[in-house]
């Protein structure tokens, strides 16, 4: 055995693929998760392998996250509380104060932990890089609800209003945008300056859009795979938000544990900040034909001129850092759906999740409708 790897949140859709390769190359993985009922209404997944060791805890408890840490040497810190309602303060609690005690346990106690990989994520960039063509590049703030209501989409340079064309976003962008966002960078944050402070090794995941099986489809956070494909599922065409020409960086959930197991094992990568996506922009329409070609349905997506608030327009990753590590996506977006339909016609009890997602993101206000006229 390599030694033994904590995975927090090793029950989820990230840590479960995470766990399954740090296995297959001969690690000892304990699991702690705290099996939380909008992710796992059913209780632990059957699909978590029985020789990992398992503790139903949570990461913001110390008590739980002490008995976890034992023996360990690193960590693979994927728990986090994310969901579009707007619970701020779990953001915070959940996110970051977990990652603030990691470090206190292990300086508290003097664990041995040698590196701690923890997910971040691209929401850290907020609305990304434009380039707008008399004033340069341009870091915008979110697009306003008054311009949503509008069905004006695209994002405007704030000097001119002229319409911007999206850039690569790189790991120097930095421009949090939400709560979910502001504890994620609160961690690279931690990662870093708490990290070189202590010796203790460290890599940020600036995850994109991760597809893959075993994303669960009991909460509204799940995304564009789990929506569309509940809808398909049920003969319902996929609804896209906005005019559907979004442009995102889709990545499969095994390129993304493939990347994790990287930067833990590679020196080179401590104490950076990482972004892992698709390397492919697709536009939302695109997506939701070939996942209507997976299915063999006759069905024309629906845009109907809703959008939620808080999307971003546009998200394509710029992966060079990670590529110069070895790294680069594997798996297309159509082997990508043709996995995740598959799975999800295993799924028993769907419709209902479908509904209850659908109803609860319109009674929050997060799903809205253009005006008319």
């Amino acid at each position: 055995m390599k030694g033994k790897v904590l995975v927090t949140g090793g029950a989820g859709f990230i840590g479960s693929h995470t766990v399954d390769l740090l296995l297959e190359r001969g690690y000892e993985v304990r699991i702690l998760d705290n099996l939380q009922a909008r992710v796992h209404p059913r209780g632990k997944p059957a699909y978590l392998p029985r020789e990992t060791e398992f503790i139903e805890g949570d990461v913001a408890n110390r008590a739980d996250l002490e008995r976890a840490l034992a023996g360990v040497q690193r960590v693979i810190h994927l728990a986090a509380y994310q969901d579009y309602l707007p619970d701020f303060s779990s953001f915070i609690h959940t996110n970051a104060e977990s990652s603030a005690l990691l470090f206190e346990l292990i300086i508290e106690k003097r664990l041995p932990v040698e590196k701690i990989v923890f997910a971040s994520s691209q929401a850290v960039a907020g609305e990304g890089r434009y380039q707008c063509a008399e004033h340069g590049v341009i870091h915008p703030e979110s697009r306003s609800l008054e311009q949503l209501r509008r069905g004006d989409w695209e994002v405007k340079c704030p000097m001119c209003r002229a319409e911007m064309l999206p850039l690569l976003i790189d790991e120097n962008t930095v421009h949090p945008h939400n709560a979910y966002a502001i504890s994620k960078y609160a961690i690279e944050l931690l990662a870093t300056h708490i990290g070189r402070r202590y010796g203790i090794a460290t890599a940020c995941m600036r995850y994109t859009y991760v597809q893959g099986t075993r994303n669960s489809f009991y909460n509204a956070y799940s995304g564009i795979a789990r929506r569309f494909a509940l809808r398909l599922l049920h003969n319902l065409p996929p609804i896209c938000y906005e005019d559907g020409r979004q442009l995102r960086d889709y990545v499969n959930v095994q390129d993304i544990a493939r990347a994790n197991l990287l930067v833990m094992e590679d020196e080179r990568a401590n104490f950076g900040v990482f972004n892992a996506g698709g390397g492919r922009a697709v536009t939302v329409l695109e997506f939701a034909e070939i996942m209507i070609r997976e299915f063999g349905v006759s069905l024309t997506p629906l845009v109907p001129g809703e959008f939620r608030l808080g999307d971003t327009r546009h998200t394509i990753s710029d992966n060079a850092r990670l590529n110069q590590l070895g790294w680069q996506p594997m798996i297309p977006v159509e082997q990508n759906v043709r996995e995740y339909v598959a799975w999800m016609r295993e799924q028993q009890g769907t419709q209902a999740y479908l509904e209850e997602a659908e109803r609860v993101m319109r009674e929050q206000g997060v799903v809205r409708q253009v005006e008319s006229g």
